[in-house]
């Protein structure tokens, strides 16, 4: 059970993380998703929130995590600090992963 009060003690330094929070989005063609993610196949954006040391590894992690769920990032990549949903872990990772289609409709 994650404490309630994680946050506060993460503002006040009780506790402590190398990593900082991001939002990393990427633009791209989604493919066949696994692990029961659902978009449409074709273009989208995915979205995901991470625990990152850095900007580039906030994009990185997108770039790998989304090659494994059935997502090519073909585009550009953006990146944006952002607070928390979840508390930080002992090793970066990504999580609220979501895919957003975009393009010509018929």
């Amino acid at each position: 059970m994650v404490e309630d009060n994680w946050k506060l003690k993460l503002r006040y330094g009780k506790l402590q993380t190398p990593f900082k929070h991001f939002t990393a989005i990427g633009e791209g063609v989604v493919g066949e998703l696994k692990d029961g993610f659902s978009c449409p196949q074709g273009s989208a954006f995915m979205g995901m929130k991470t625990w990152a040391l850095s900007t580039e590894q906030s994009a990185d992690m997108l770039r790998v995590i989304g090659s494994r769920l059935g997502f090519e990032v073909t585009g550009n990549v953006q990146v944006y600090e952002t607070e928390p949903v979840d508390p930080p872990s002992e090793k970066p990772y990504g999580y609220s992963i979501q895919f957003t289609p975009f393009g010509e409709s018929d």
